[in-house]
């Protein structure tokens, strides 16, 4: 292993290597997936640990809050802290939470290390914008975008991981196995990352309050925010209404079957790395035309056969391939764009944007919820087929708004 290179400039001289990439996509996996562990195991969790079943819905929800208060708190730490230093102090701290969490036999404790699992996995997105940085400018895109797909197979395979752990286990295991693999990851990180001194100089507080600056004189950061909290609440809606659909009487599937649909979306994961290329090639409005498009087309798809039928679920399957394809490359073409507008504020860029998206998600999913209950599976795909209408909407006046700005 080579030791860290000291780099106190904002781009890598000789870019990023094929390993280096890998390495920080398999980060961003391995961290990303701490977020998602407890989703299908928030029933058993509180029952152990004698939660109320009408609060079991905060096993979850703490651990998306301390998300996104880390968003807005920690990651833009990235433009003004050593970077390898912040990223593994981060990834240490959800080690801490990961291993109080599964030593909890009580609520507090455990809710108490949800919020702290979150907040310590906004390593992620320090990683990505630390990438960015690090990347010659003509391969940006496309290093985004391989770290990306470390990101999104992260997502995908979090929820079989844990249910397969649990059932040859306990959920305690969970826990316990992914601090042990933090551990490690920690330590690699800290032998083969370079270092990276931003530039910035100024107090917490500046950096803080110069976000509100960023949000209200970027229009690129307010479009990209815009067009990707449509597409993730459209994404947090399917996710959040599929499996209810697929195991009532219309399809009757099982918990493993349930389990088999959710592996094909990671098959969206694909999209990464092809819409970092194109976004190398010049090529982000196509490319980000196509992602809306094709989350409104997998809707649209749903309603073609007859509910419970083969050629149903089939089309469901492909649907959610299509899905994760779209919001993944509008996802990558948003990250690349926003990261043109100025190497030193690329930390607290990525941190308003992803808020901003991952507050779409937050309402996707709790208006598929509703949907489903009122209306099925009719009414919640129609709503997630008008999110990425209304980004698409919002994406035809962005050539508009470039005349007026040449005309001024």
């Amino acid at each position: 292993m080579t030791a860290p290179v000291s780099i106190a400039q904002t781009q890598h001289p000789a870019g990023l290597s094929s390993g280096m990439t890998f390495l920080m996509a398999a980060a961003c996996g391995l961290i990303a997936a701490n977020l998602y562990y407890t989703q299908p195991l928030a029933g058993p969790i509180a029952l152990d640990i004698g939660l109320p079943a009408e609060a079991t819905g905060l096993i979850v929800t703490l651990t998306q809050i301390g998300y996104g208060i880390g968003l807005l708190l920690l990651v833009p730490l990235g433009d003004l802290l050593e970077n390898r230093r912040l990223i593994v102090t981060m990834i240490g701290l959800v080690t801490l939470a990961l291993i109080a969490a599964g030593l909890s036999t009580t609520p507090g404790p455990f809710l108490t290390a949800s919020l702290a699992i979150g907040l310590g996995s906004v390593a992620v997105q320090m990683i990505v914008p630390f990438a960015a940085n690090l990347a010659p400018d003509a391969a940006r895109g496309r290093v985004v975008g391989n770290v990306m797909s470390g990101l999104m197979v992260g997502i995908m395979m979090a929820r079989p991981i844990s249910g397969l752990i649990a059932g040859l286990s306990s959920w305690h295991a969970v826990f316990y196995v992914s601090a042990v693999v933090m551990v490690g990851l920690g330590s690699l990180l800290w032998v083969q990352l370079p270092t990276r001194r931003p530039a910035a100089r100024m107090t917490y507080g500046q950096l803080i309050k110069s976000m509100g600056k960023l949000l209200a004189t970027q229009p690129v950061l307010q479009r990209r925010a815009a067009y990707q909290a449509c597409q993730f609440a459209a994404f947090s809606l399917f996710w959040t209404v599929t499996p209810l659909y697929l195991a009532g009487p219309r399809f009757g599937l099982g918990h493993n079957g349930i389990a088999l649909f959710a592996l094909a979306g990671v098959a969206g994961a694909i999209a990464s790395p092809i819409a970092g290329h194109l976004a190398d090639k010049g090529l982000i409005r196509p490319a980000t035309a196509f992602g809306l498009v094709g989350v409104g087309a997998a809707f649209l798809m749903t309603q073609v056969a007859t509910e419970g039928s083969t050629a149903a679920l089939t089309l469901l399957t492909l649907a959610a391939i299509l899905l994760d394809f779209g919001v993944t490359m509008t996802l990558v073409t948003g990250q690349r764009s926003i990261y043109e507008l100025g190497a030193e504020l690329r930390s607290r860029l990525n941190g308003l944007f992803m808020a901003i998206f991952f507050t779409g998600g937050a309402i996707g999913s709790a208006l598929g919820a509703w949907a489903f209950a009122s209306g099925g599976w009719w009414l919640a795909s129609m709503i997630g087929l008008a999110l990425p209408a209304t980004a698409f909407a919002i994406f035809l006046t962005e050539k508009i708004d470039q005349k007026r700005a040449l005309k001024h």
